[in-house]
């Protein structure tokens, strides 16, 4: 089973909230699909997630919000950054 969020997002306006949630200076870069996926390469333009089926077999429906979803990730990476700044701090040169 794909499971997603029931939030439909597009990638561009994703990267946008994470810049803001995240107070990121980094810039968005804008490729052409053709330079991004291989020659032949089809996929979706919109995907919309549906988990009614995940709820018809297990009872559960994802309830967490987008915005804590970015939240969760982007203080795990600050936190796996802090881990590799003292790691690094102590191993011998």
């Amino acid at each position: 089973m794909n499971i997603g969020n029931i939030e439909e997002i597009t990638i561009e306006n994703l990267a946008l909230r994470v810049k803001q949630r995240t107070g990121s200076s980094s810039t968005i870069e804008f490729i052409p699909y053709d330079k991004a996926y291989e020659p032949g390469f089809e996929d979706m333009m919109r995907r919309v997630p549906c988990v009614d089926k995940l709820h018809a077999i297990t009872g559960f429906r994802p309830q967490t919000p987008l915005d804590e979803i970015i939240d969760r990730v982007a203080s795990h990476m600050k936190e796996k950054q802090a881990g590799s700044a003292r790691v690094a701090a102590v191993t011998p040169a």
